[in-house]
């Protein structure tokens, strides 16, 4: 037997339940529809949320990471720029001493010859000195994988040792000993000139092993840009995954839960009637 009680309103209790959880399923639907994502906070996937976090981490690493390898690129166009100017420099140096070396020009032509080579000398001394990128020198020695780690180009989320990767230059000074020009190189005597076009293939070939270098360093960089974009692509696909919402369904249960809400305020707004009916027993 169903008892009639007016202090305690069964079917509208029930209602309102039911009407508090749609409203709640509802409004997660319309928040996940709304930004885009399952995950909007620990409440809706704790787990989920952990794992997302991580993954976001190291995808900012990866993206940075690429822009990383691309700055070193461009420092090492910037220091390849510099050398292939000095080997055309020194290119035109063993020319004047070539023809230094010929038997046919006097003193005079041959001090002529070699007014143009100091200055040739001179530039490649100013060049080895100037060539920077963002204020760091790249030709004069001070460019390598040391204690300030101007070499050293990060191209993994992480930064660590095993995530780098190395370049040193050498001093490219004339009297440097990489490139071996001794102080008192000239072209004023036939000996002078002879020993100078010896001097200049041995810096010529310096000039040459350096940039191959830098072509190697560059390549390898662009072969890193591409991994780094390969990973972070695959780990933007698995995020999404775990946090992107799924709009077909929220679509579907948003419009589940509108019905179902409407149909629970009904509900309630007899329930809540029903007990009106009690009054005609006083009647």
């Amino acid at each position: 037997m169903t008892m009639l009680s007016i202090n305690t309103n069964v079917g509208a209790l029930k209602a309102a339940q039911a009407s508090y959880s749609v409203n709640k399923s509802m409004e997660t639907s319309m928040q996940r529809l709304s930004t885009g994502k399952r995950i909007n906070g620990s409440i809706d996937d704790a787990a989920g949320l952990q794992i997302s976090t991580r993954l976001t981490a190291e995808i900012q690493g990866l993206n940075q990471a690429v822009r990383n390898a691309a700055d070193g690129q461009a420092m090492l166009a910037a220091a390849e720029g510099g050398m292939n100017e000095i080997h055309v420099i020194l290119l035109r140096m063993r020319e004047l001493a070539v023809q230094a070396a010929n038997g046919t020009g006097d003193v005079a032509d041959r001090a002529a010859l070699n007014s143009e080579f100091v200055a040739l000398e001179a530039e490649i001394t100013r060049i080895s000195e100037e060539t920077t990128w963002g204020g760091i020198e790249l030709l004069d020695g001070t460019f390598t994988d040391g204690a300030l780690g101007n070499g050293r180009f990060a191209v993994g989320p992480d930064a660590t040792a095993a995530q780098t990767i190395s370049h040193s230059i050498l001093d490219l000074a004339p009297t440097a000993a990489s490139l071996g020009l001794v102080a008192a190189v000239t072209l004023v005597t036939f000996a002078n000139a002879l020993s100078a076009v010896t001097q200049l293939d041995a810096a010529i070939s310096a000039v040459g092993t350096q940039r191959q270098q830098v072509g190697a360093t560059m390549n390898r960089l662009d072969h890193a840009i591409a991994n780094l974009q390969n990973v972070s692509t695959n780990l933007a696909v698995a995020k999404g995954r775990i946090e992107d919402a799924d709009f077909a369904a929220e679509s579907s249960n948003l419009a589940r839960t509108q019905v179902l809400q409407q149909a629970s305020m009904a509900m309630l707004s007899q329930a809540n009637a029903s007990k009106q009916n009690i009054l005609a027993l006083f009647n």
